[in-house]
């Protein structure tokens, strides 16, 4: 049970005192009093709780995903609601509410197995306007003009415009009407091409197919999986504005369950995205009258900016709120209004405890309890426990031969001390020169997906190495958290494949972030070699190749091969590095201090307006929710003098030019990062009224900050913010 400090007593014990408890589910059990904390909001009264919709907020493995489908589950089994989730996130390319929905007899539609219809006559006909404008503007919002909208209504009056396909045919060839049919055809042209993208184009069979048609409306659960599709693909908005526009017009009308549940998994790119962001925020306000509870499940309210964050807040009247940073909680304390006591907790909170914030007064710590059952439905941590399993059975190896272990390390060190290794690695960088250094790594510093890495930036394979080292680091963030030495040794690895590609500037700046972490991980340095067969012992085969071993003079004797000595090594390593610790301790502090003032004012985002070549422009980066990308944008919207846009960085580049009379679309680059706390440099290049083809433009290094603010990369100086 949670003890808070005495002078917190006058302050938690009316909240706490204050209600018997609600009525409904079983969730778990209060850790401020130990009562067991019930609640159903479709069965709470009225004045206490005026609307039904509840938002889930924590960090990784805080265990507020785990808490809403349990209970939904119980929701399910217990009351007979039905449930209708948008999952866009999981592991091994299935969305986490999957094994849920099956468990209840309901029904899990894939991206790209299921053809929504938009144009199915069982929407009416201005819902099927604002669906087809919500496709256009996720994929060509300035396709939306008075003239294009009109000639989509007169086309979707045609009994072709059954299908997406059926449209764009009559928008490229329609009919006579009020206005002429070369008149309607000027105006729906740059319409059809953006649907095309549906029917012809890359998100081709998402939307336009020969079973186009609508999901079932009776079943208990309704999951739609989009954890296959790219993230920061238009395909994620486009569906879910579908699926809310289906939602809203057929399965609330349709549905007999005596109250309805509305999943949003990853809510945040639903409120950010223009064509769904209008679309809940209806049915947010409208819930109570549709017998509806909108649930949003995301990480913090850092993702949305004040003024959505805010507006969301007053839409909904239960909260529950898990393991977030200290910057983070004081956010969400002060949009939710949680007392001071509350957000204290929590940073300190463990997995499936959350701060839960009832109507306007009650605030309780509750820690939810789940079955066994329960347990093996709700799990999204399956990769993280095979790392433990690992871990565990290393742990098996070490016990095993720690006799044997025992006398080699003696024999290892010439018959000195056994701790020679340490004495190694205290000496200073300038005295190891030279040395050799033949002991095996600790089987945590290195495993066989960084080698297959190198191994490919070696073979030419550049793009791909950068894939493998992408997934590989996004793995360890995910299982290890970001600071963890797992996660920052693909910085390392990064920077050996940007030396080996021909990009030693990449190379420099990764490890000069580690250096700026202060940890050392940079064993790539030492070129390994790959594993000696495909036999090897399961640890080599799981921790990767060790280093060669130096050659040996010329007539002497090779050495004894060596048995296992790594465990004491790994031991005596830690020490090592702990030792190193202290003498660092003031450097580091300061770092760390300059760190957490990023933390305390990230936003995520940056952004100047500019004038370069008498072209004005805004350059714009956002980090990316898992904060491993930077999406920068060069935009130049209708300046009349552009006619050339291009961004570099990390050796992409991303470029586009004016033709036929039309603007140059807004270029877009992707940059990975490796510390999401530091800054980022582009380059940006524009071409304005006098550029000719082929022609270098005029070029401005931007550097971003993730609190904010841009600045010039040359003299230091900040730009005017767009």
């Amino acid at each position: 049970m949670i003890r808070l400090p005495s002078n917190h007593a006058s302050i938690t014990a009316p909240l706490v005192a204050s209600a018997a408890g609600f009525p409904g589910i079983p969730i778990g059990r209060s850790l401020l009093d130990g009562r067991p904390f019930t609640l159903s909001p479709a069965l709470t009264d009225t004045a206490l709780l005026p609307s039904t919709n509840s938002l889930a907020l924590g960090g990784l493995g805080s265990g507020k995903s785990t808490t809403g489908k349990v209970r939904a589950r119980r929701e399910v089994l217990h009351h007979g609601h039905q449930y209708v989730v948008i999952d866009s996130f999981g592991e091994e390319n299935a969305g986490e509410w999957g094994a849920l929905a099956l468990s209840l007899d309901g029904q899990v539609i894939h991206a790209g197995e299921f053809t929504l219809n938009p144009c199915s006559e069982l929407f009416p006909p201005q819902v099927r306007e604002q669906l087809i404008r919500s496709l256009v503007a996720a994929v060509e919002p300035a396709a939306l003009t008075p003239q294009s909208t009109y000639a989509l209504q007169h086309g979707l009056a045609h009994p072709k415009a059954s299908s997406l396909t059926g449209l764009v045919d009559v928008l490229v060839s329609p009919e006579d009407g009020r206005w002429s049919a070369a008149k309607l055809e000027e105006w729906g042209v740059d319409m059809a091409i953006a649907l095309s993208r549906y029917t012809d184009g890359s998100l081709r069979g998402l939307f336009d197919g020969q079973d186009a048609g609508l999901p079932p409306t009776d079943l208990p659960m309704l999951s739609f999986d989009f954890s296959r599709l790219d993230r920061n693909s238009p395909a994620i908005p486009s569906l879910m504005a579908a699926v809310s526009c289906w939602a809203e017009h057929v399965w609330l009308p349709d549905s007999t369950a005596v109250h309805r549940h509305l999943v949003l998994e990853e809510a945040w790119q639903l409120l950010l995205a223009p064509a769904t962001a209008e679309l809940i925020q209806r049915l947010l306000k409208n819930s109570r009258k549709l017998g509806l509870s909108l649930d949003a499940l995301m990480h913090t309210f850092s993702d949305l900016g004040e003024g959505k964050a805010r507006d969301l807040a007053k839409l909904v009247e239960v909260a529950h709120v898990g393991r977030l940073s200290p910057e983070e909680a004081a956010i969400v304390g002060a949009i939710l209004g949680l007392p001071d006591w509350a957000v204290a907790e929590i940073p300190g909170l463990a997995p499936g405890q959350a701060v839960w914030k009832v109507g306007p007064s009650h605030v309780d710590i509750v820690q939810t309890v789940i079955s066994d059952e329960e347990a093996r439905l709700t799990d999204t941590s399956s990769r993280r426990r095979r790392a433990q399993q690992i871990v565990a059975e290393d742990a098996e190896d070490l016990e095993d031969l720690e006799e044997e272990s025992a006398g080699d390390i003696a024999e290892s060190a010439g018959g000195g001390s056994e701790y020679a290794p340490l004495d190694y690695l205290l000496k200073p960088a300038a005295a190891r020169e030279g040395d050799e250094w033949d002991w095996e790594m600790p089987p945590t510093m290195i495993d066989a997906r960084h080698y297959d890495v190198v191994q490919a930036a070696r073979e030419g394979r550049c793009n791909e190495a950068a894939e493998l080292a992408v997934i590989g680091e996004r793995e360890d963030i995910r299982s290890y958290g970001i600071n963890s030495d797992q996660a920052l040794s693909w910085l390392s690895t990064r920077a050996a494949v940007a030396d080996i590609c021909g990009s030693p500037g990449t190379a420099t700046q990764l490890r000069a972030t580690v250096t700026r972490m202060g940890k050392e991980v940079e064993w790539w340095d030492k070129q390994p070699e790959a594993p000696a067969s495909a036999t090897a012992p399961r640890a080599a085969e799981r921790h990767g190749p060790p280093f060669p071993s130096a050659p040996e003079p010329d007539g002497a004797q090779p050495a004894r091969t060596r048995r296992r000595t790594w465990p004491y090594v790994a031991l005596i390593a830690v020490l090592a590095v702990t030792t190193l610790g202290v003498w660092q301790k003031a450097e580091g502090d300061a770092k760390a201090e300059e760190r957490q003032q990023t933390a305390a004012h990230y936003k995520g985002q940056s952004g100047a307006s500019l004038t370069v070549d008498s072209v004005d422009a805004d350059v714009i980066a956002r980090w990316t929710r898992d904060k491993t990308r930077v999406i920068v944008e060069l935009r130049s919207y209708f300046d009349p003098d552009a006619q050339y846009l291009r961004i570099d960085s990390s050796g992409k580049s991303a470029v586009s030019t004016r033709g036929n009379d039309h603007y140059p679309r807004s270029p877009e680059l992707e940059v990975p990062v490796s510390d999401p706390l530091a800054d980022v440099t582009v380059q940006i290049e524009i071409g304005g009224k006098a550029w000719t083809a082929g022609a270098k433009g005029t070029v401005r290094k931007i550097r971003f900050s993730p609190t904010g603010v841009a600045y010039d990369a040359d003299t230091g100086e900040a730009l005017p913010r767009n």
